[in-house]
């Protein structure tokens, strides 16, 4: 059943076929992806969840993970258009947006200014070593990231639809590297920490890879197809009972809110904003659309509570002397807050 075959329309019987596409659609991508990507589940989904949500991710791992192959073997089998820059300390905001030059009409000798396209003008861009790169540059970036369009003069180009970004940063390095500002990094809606695989596939990984036998991934969706993936997840329901708990999760993770465990107020400096919420909710969506269900739970929101948290809160001397990072907070925190009671 083909993801477009259906109308659009509003009631619960369409919903539920789209609901279905969609599923029918992400497990095909899912057996693409596993041709040329050996584990790594948790990451996938997570990209996928972001990519179905409209909204872009940032990859943190050491080098030699296959970050940069997990984009690439998505964009194949997405059937999109697909970017890598490479950033370094002298990239300029013209190398990535574009840039005007002069042109020549051989006929006339007319001469006029051309605009051509840097390489942000692609479905999914890959922003590998974000953080080699300065700080205007970087701004650059995800100002079109927040604007899906680049301004160049007086006129404006729109980015094509959809529109992706998957930023990588390295942990390890930290010598001749501009790490991106807090303010910036929330323009992410997940950060993604990509780990070592386990010893059975990492056996498999060096099968694979030195067998020198090339993979063909077949494209499984579309723009078009994805635009209305992207719709089925904005219909899925969040009740008031699921805001409610989010908007505790939310609130308990700023020191300055009454009533927030001891560790919040002994280990944070400032907490989540409201963009945060919003992501455990958009996020907790796509879960929910990918397993076939039609409302979010309590649990959606745990699963994506960590990549969407781990870099909207912003930790102190102590923690980290106490070798508490902000992933353990989240993790701690979901112990302490309760889910809502019912009336």
């Amino acid at each position: 059943m083909a993801l477009l075959e259906m109308p659009v329309m509003d009631d619960r019987a369409t919903f539920q076929q789209d609901l279905q596409g969609f599923q029918e659609a992400r497990q095909r991508m899912l057996a693409e992806l596993g041709k040329v990507i050996i584990g790594q589940h948790e990451v996938i989904d997570q990209i996928l969840a972001a990519l179905f949500c409209g909204s872009h991710c940032l990859m943190v791992g050491v080098p030699g993970l296959a970050k940069t192959m997990i984009v690439r073997a998505l964009s194949e089998a997405l059937s999109l258009s697909f970017k890598r820059i490479q950033f370094t300390p002298d990239l300029m905001p013209s190398d990535i947006t574009g840039t005007n030059v002069i042109d020549e009409d051989p006929n006339t000798g007319r001469r006029d200014f051309k605009f051509l396209k840097g390489p942000i003008f692609a479905n999914v861009v890959l922003a590998d070593e974000i953080n080699r790169t300065p700080p205007k540059t970087q701004a650059a970036l995800l100002e079109a990231m927040q604007e899906r369009q680049v301004s160049v003069g007086n006129i404006t180009y729109p980015l094509p639809d959809p529109f992706f970004v998957i930023a990588t940063q390295n942990p390890i390095e930290q010598e001749g590297t501009y790490p991106l500002p807090e303010a910036q990094q929330d323009r992410f809606m997940f950060n993604i920490h990509v780990d070592y695989p386990s010893a059975e596939e990492e056996s498999e990984i060096y099968r694979f890879t030195t067998s020198g036998r090339p993979t063909k991934l077949q494209p499984v969706l579309g723009a078009e197809e994805i635009a209305r993936v992207q719709s089925v997840v904005d219909r899925i329901v969040v009740s008031d009972y699921v805001i409610q708990y989010v908007t505790d999760v939310v609130r308990q993770t700023r020191p300055a809110t009454p009533d927030v465990p001891k560790f919040i107020k002994e280990y944070v400096d400032w907490g989540a904003g409201p963009r945060a919420g919003q992501y455990l909710i958009k996020g907790g969506k796509a879960l929910a659309a990918m397993e076939g269900r039609v409302n979010v739970s309590c649990e959606d929101v745990r699963r994506v509570a960590v990549p969407v948290l781990r870099h909207r809160i912003g930790t102190n001397f102590q923690a980290e002397s106490n070798g508490i990072d902000a992933v353990k907070l989240v993790e701690m925190l979901l112990k302490e807050v309760r889910e809502p009671k019912l009336t």
